[in-house]
Order: structure tokens, then sequence, then C-alpha cells
């Protein structure tokens, strides 16, 4: 962690394969990582705030997944509208990892439909999408510290925003509960995520989940930011700011713990909770019916917790995802219950 007592000018530069950024400075650059069919350059968008003052590195990234938007307006923010003068260390914001993706708005590389958040760490002289992950890996990620990849569900679905990281690595644990997110689940990650081949490269990295692809939304974008601004206050990189606490916290390290709720049969959806909602055993959290609405299941709460994720998308087969809950213990239920009940007369 950086120290107060260390006069400015003795940060080091920030270097990649063709450039350098040196203490003070700001770069914005479009980094070559693969051609087009044309042979034209397919480049990602790179900030690089460089601070005078010494202090660690750390690294934003968003569009992993090209439809996934919120993330990119996260980190753009955070790199051309926050004042980082006073920043110990280094930033490197990359607003859009999956650039072909991003430009079709499709959540894979076009390219054999190969996704690129299980490409990672990459490899020099294998698929294209594990060329691309390569030339992002080495130059952005590596040399950095700790690191924060901000997603969106998938479409069709939203989440509320929370926190997926390796609780089990010391570095990753301290990075997943200093974003300060009421709802932690613990995982070592799939193979080829940037989240997992970062922390396993030594730069303990989380992948934060928040709302829907294909929009920005903007309670989802400032809560974001508030987690990225308690991060960056942790690793001691803004004195001015502190570490937040959310207000209540569930960390979710077994199986048992969360559950997928899949529909049974075909139909559509009439969905009773929001994203977010706590909800109680027994509760009916929606209800499926035919297109004559004469048959009707309803889909109950098989324990006590909060929809981490919920189907928007109101159309489902047997078997579709319909919710995503985890369990919460004794005293966080109390408090979700004193967060979310009405104040007294207004209910």
């Amino acid at each position: 962690m950086a120290s107060d007592t260390v006069p400015p000018g003795d940060n080091e530069p920030f270097t990649y394969n063709g450039g350098r950024v040196d203490p003070g400075e700001i770069a914005n650059i479009r980094y070559g990582i693969s051609e087009t069919y044309l042979g034209d350059p397919v480049r990602i968008p790179v900030t690089i705030i460089n601070g005078e003052q010494p202090g660690p590195t750390g690294f934003l990234s968003a569009a992993a997944h090209g439809d996934e938007l919120n993330g990119i307006e996260v980190v753009r923010e955070v790199a051309h509208e926050w004042p980082l003068d006073d920043l110990k260390g280094c930033l490197v914001c990359m607003p859009v990892l999956n650039v072909p993706g991003f430009l079709a708005q499709q959540r894979y590389l076009p390219i054999y439909d190969r996704d690129l958040n299980r490409s990672f760490p990459g490899h020099e002289e294998s698929t294209s999408a594990k060329r691309m992950a390569h030339r992002i890996f080495t130059n952005f990620v590596e040399p950095c510290d700790f690191g924060i990849d901000l997603h969106t569900s998938t479409r069709g679905r939203t989440n509320m925003l929370h926190v997926r990281a390796d609780t089990g690595h010391e570095g990753a644990n301290r990075v997943a509960h200093a974003f300060a997110s009421n709802v932690i689940i613990s995982s070592e990650g799939p193979s080829g995520s940037l989240r997992t081949e970062a922390t396993e490269a030594g730069v303990p990295t989380i992948t934060v989940e928040m709302g829907e692809a294909h929009r920005f939304q903007r309670e989802f974008i400032d809560e974001a930011l508030d987690g990225v601004m308690s991060v960056l206050a942790e690793y001691g990189m803004l004195d001015t700011e502190a570490v937040r606490w959310p207000g209540w916290r569930t960390v979710i390290e077994e199986n048992d713990e969360k559950t997928w709720l899949r529909a049974d049969v075909g139909g559509m959806v009439d969905m009773h909770y929001d994203c977010g909602s706590l909800v109680h055993e027994g509760d009916s959290i929606c209800t499926i019916t035919s297109p004559f609405k004469t048959d009707q299941t309803h889909v109950d709460a098989p324990f006590t917790g909060v929809l981490v994720g919920v189907l928007e998308n109101p159309v489902v087969y047997p078997g579709n995802p319909l919710c995503h809950l985890v369990e919460l213990d004794q005293t966080t239920l109390h408090a979700v219950e004193q967060e979310q009940s009405p104040p007294a007369g207004l209910s």
C-alpha cells in the first residue's frame, strides 16, 4: 500500500509492448489485438492513468461479452470523469475487450462464435480468440496487482449487482469484500475466464455482475462506481475515500446455499418478485401459464433468500432458468428484512 510520506515523482512507468506511460501521464490508446478478414486492425480502447506517486496497479475491464454494456460506462466514467490528479499508483481502463462482439452487438466473438471470456490467458499461436486474449492478458492484465471485470446477465435475464470471486484466495477475497456488494458468490470460476486466469497468475480479480445486456442502467452503473471507489480506497490509491460497508452481506460458499430454479413446463411466466427481492420459503416466486391460462404452475421458493437473478423474457421451455436464489443466514435475513420493510405508516 502506498504511503503518504513518499514524495511525488517516485512512481514507475507503465510499459506494454509498443509503448509506455510515465508517472503523471494519461494515455488513450487503441491497441491492436487482431485483424479483420480484410487485414484491417482490430483494436481495443485502453486508457492508462499513471499517478505521480507510487502505489498498486489495477485494471478495470468490461464487455468481454460484446452485448454487456453497463460496465462500459463504469470504466469510461472512471477513466474520463473522475478527478484522479492525486491517484497513487496506476489504473488500466479497458471499456471494451470484445470489440468484434461489441460491433455486432452479440455476446461472443463473431469468428466461430467463440467466448473471449473462456479464452484467457490465451496463446500467441492458437485460435483467433486465444490470440486476442493473449495480447490483452500479457500487456494489460499481468502487470497489475488486482482487477475488476464488469459483466451483466445474458440476454433475457437480469442480475442484482453482486460479486463473484474465489474467496479462498487471500487477494481475491480482499478485492471482493472491498467492492462492498451485498452478495458475494464464492467459486474458483470457470477455466479460461479472465478472473480465474488472472487470479491464478497472481493478479487477484473479481467479476461484478449487474443488470441486463443491451442497455445502460444508471442505478447499476452508479452502484458499481461506488464499488470501484471503495476498492481504490482499500488499496490506498485515493486517500480521500473510505472503504464502504454495504449494510449487509452474505458470502455464498456452498452449492446448497444457492440454486437456479428452472421451469418444469413450457409457457408464459408471470414473475411475482423483482431482482434483489427477499423471498421466504414457500413463497410463490412466479407462475407459468398456458396460452389459454387454463393450466397454472406455481414455482415456490425452496428456502428463504434473495433473488440474485431473474428472468426478463417471459416465455420458457421446460428446463429454462427462471431465477437464481441465494440463501441467507438468520442474522443477514434480519438485516435484509429491515432494509426491505417499508417505514412505519407507509405500508
